[in-house]
């Protein structure tokens, strides 16, 4: 049986959702080890992916301080007690970490009780807690570059839907704002400064501000008389939908984000995250420039010359620039990972 565990955040949840069904495609017994903290809960307290499912009590230790991190770790520590009487009532093979402070208890678990530890690790920068336990790994994986001897790397785990909605690009009618469903101040700011000039170029304009934001940009975008022109929402079941139809997408720069953008074929301007842990943002989305498949522009020096710099630049190679996003990523990531952990955790 396989452990799953790790997440707090919707990308690493991804991954382990991800990861999860291809499991249970290939006929193998999975429970998941995750956080009362974060959104573990939200995404896994009644899935049929798993055979069990468990909550610990637990927080992260990165950026805690004084007293903080005394019961950060006193948390894990006792996490990591449950962790053993869990390995042993399910007879546990392997752990697969998707990274997050929720993974801490089970990835050290599988070091000290001896189960086979695979990682994955979805951004340019390796976490804290990835990092430290990449040489006890069986192997690691990834969709960016890594120079450690146990890594392998794959496409990222993306839905099958980012593949058979994707389209090549040929012109730029739509462009798209993405802050992500929690918001992006600063997209949504500088979306405001650039409207009115897009929309008098012809431009259709899609934003996703995301609801802690939703009022303000309504009154903000009423203001500036266009709200009833900009499809504005907060919040999509059906994002994809939204992407879809756009043909350039100025984003933040999560792993996630910038390899589901990638597979649907559409370029992008990216804003990393100024304050991500080990500026992974930058990072990840450097990747892409250095191929000149995106263009970055750091939060402190977003101008709205770079993006109508960016559309131009655009105009010029935009289908070649589509095709080669696509070309960037296959769409049996999680099936690839997932063949290599159940090859390698056969006995020897």
């Amino acid at each position: 049986m396989f452990v799953i565990t790790g997440g707090g955040t919707g990308g690493h949840l991804a991954i382990a959702k991800s990861l999860a069904m291809q499991l249970k495609a290939n006929k193998q017994k999975i429970i998941y080890i995750g956080s009362l903290q974060g959104q573990d809960q939200a995404w896994f307290a009644k899935s049929d992916l798993f055979d069990c499912v468990y909550f610990l009590n637990t927080t992260g230790v990165v950026n805690k301080k004084g007293i903080g991190i005394i019961k950060a770790l006193f948390l894990q520590l006792r996490a990591l007690w449950a962790v053993r009487g869990i390995f042993k009532n399910h007879e546990i093979v392997s752990v697969i970490s998707v990274g997050g402070f929720s993974a801490g208890p089970a990835s050290i678990g599988a070091i000290l009780f001896k189960k086979k530890l695979f990682i994955h690790e979805q951004n340019a920068v390796k976490g804290k807690l990835n990092a430290k336990l990449t040489p006890f790994a069986t192997n690691i994986f990834g969709s960016f570059e890594d120079s450690a001897k146990n890594f392998i790397k794959t496409s990222y785990p993306v839905r099958k839907e980012f593949f058979l909605e994707s389209r090549i690009r040929k012109e730029i009618k739509t462009i798209m704002f993405l802050g992500g469903s929690q918001g992006a101040v600063a997209i949504n700011d500088f979306a405001l400064k650039v409207v009115l000039d897009l929309m008098a170029q012809g431009f259709k304009i899609i934003h996703q501000c995301g609801s802690k934001d939703l009022e303000r940009m309504k009154q903000e975008y009423l203001r500036l008389g266009v709200l009833d022109k900009i499809d504005l929402f907060d919040f999509e079941v059906n994002l994809l939908s939204k992407i879809q139809k756009a043909d350039i997408c100025v984003c933040r720069a999560g792993a996630s984000s910038v390899w589901e953008l990638a597979a649907n074929g559409i370029p992008c301007l990216y804003i990393p995250y100024p304050y991500a842990a080990g500026n992974h943002q930058y990072y990840n989305a450097l990747f892409f420039e250095k191929k000149e498949l995106g263009k970055i522009v750091e939060q402190d020096r977003l101008q709205p010359k770079k993006l109508f710099d960016f559309i131009e630049e655009m105009q010029e190679n935009i289908l070649e620039i589509s095709e080669a996003l696509q070309k960037s990523i296959q769409s049996d990531g999680a099936k690839e990972i997932v063949e290599i952990i159940i090859k390698n955790s056969l006995p020897a």
